[in-house]
């Protein structure tokens, strides 16, 4: 499934990564500030176009000081997945391959910087999510 167009546009000329699950931890193991945009559908989730025409400006207004992946389509339920991504279209900001933040949908332009810069000044957490598979050794006996 090819990119859309002004998605494909982040990865020739504002140099982002085209990331899959078979280059998220390349891509997440690099030093510094990170962030991976998750599309989703452009049919279904409209605002991921805004946002991938936004996102090179968000990137110069914070000094080009974070890298930008664009996660594949065709990978994107698997490597959100990994992230916790449970809104398109959403961005999720890493340090050093630690989360930091996630920002989902579109904003003004003077919220969206605020809370990108926000985003690059937090501490890094542990990712959400519960991080731990539960399995019931028997599942018949429920809760209580």
């Amino acid at each position: 499934m090819p990119l859309h167009p002004l998605l494909a546009r982040l990865v020739e000329t504002a140099g982002a990564t085209l990331v899959t699950p078979q280059t998220v931890e390349a891509f997440e193991s690099l030093p510094g500030d990170g962030v991976l945009l998750f599309s989703g559908d452009p049919v279904r989730f409209p605002e991921a176009l805004d946002l991938a025409v936004v996102l090179p400006e968000l990137h110069a207004a914070h000094g080009r000081t974070f890298r930008i992946g664009v996660v594949a389509r065709e990978g994107e339920d698997e490597v959100a997945r990994r992230w916790s991504v449970l809104r398109w279209p959403s961005l999720v900001f890493m340090r050093d391959g630690q989360y930091l933040a996630t920002l989902s949908g579109m904003k003004d332009w003077d919220v969206f910087v605020a809370e990108v810069g926000q985003a690059l000044r937090a501490q890094p957490t542990r990712r959400p999510g519960v991080g731990i598979p539960v399995v019931s050794a028997d599942a018949s006996r429920g809760c209580h």
